[in-house]
């Protein structure tokens, strides 16, 4: 091996690049808040999505890789040994003993396509969505999504006696049709 070929991977070995954390069954948040206070440079895709809870709608923050994240380290200045005693971290992601290293375009991706998303998710339907209604005297007819009421209501209309009627309900009688 030439000396040229050893500063040349000595200087890889310096640049900062991002690793897979697997992280313990639903502590992914814990994880990426330990590692944090740590001083680490961490990446946990998360994306806002709405469940029904107690016949409700509500907004929930979910991983978008449930046991995953992503963290910043390079092989000669980083200390990696903390890494493992973190509580909510399972491993570092490996083949055989070596560290699996992303490439940096894939976190800059999901980065991007995180902030995008962030600015039009307003709600969870769109004006002009077909959707149906799934609950009260309309129930399994289809409809056409006009807008928000506050976060629980909406207004939709719907082909009654040939026309369209202009319906308030709850979202939660609502889904995609």
């Amino acid at each position: 091996m030439k000396e040229s070929d050893t500063i040349r991977q000595e200087d890889d070995a310096a640049v900062p690049r991002w690793y897979v954390i697997q992280c313990k069954g639903g502590e992914s948040f814990r994880a990426t808040e330990n590692l944090l206070n740590q001083g680490f440079e961490v990446f946990h895709p998360v994306l806002d999505v709405q469940k029904k809870r107690r016949g409700k709608l509500t907004w929930v923050t979910e991983p978008l890789f449930p046991y995953y994240l992503f963290i910043r380290l390079d092989r000669l200045v980083s200390n990696w040994r903390p890494i493992r005693s973190t509580r909510g971290v399972l491993k570092l992601v490996t083949f055989g003993d070596t560290p699996v290293a992303v490439d940096d375009s894939l976190v800059a991706t999901l980065r991007d396509k995180g902030n995008e998303r962030d600015q039009d998710a307003n709600f969870y339907f769109q004006a002009g969505e077909v959707v149906q209604i799934t609950e009260g005297p309309f129930k399994e007819l289809q409809a056409v999504f006009e807008s928000h009421k506050g976060e629980e209501r909406a207004i939709v209309l719907l082909n009654m006696l040939q026309r369209q009627q202009r319906l308030e309900m709850p979202v939660a009688n609502l889904r995609r049709g």
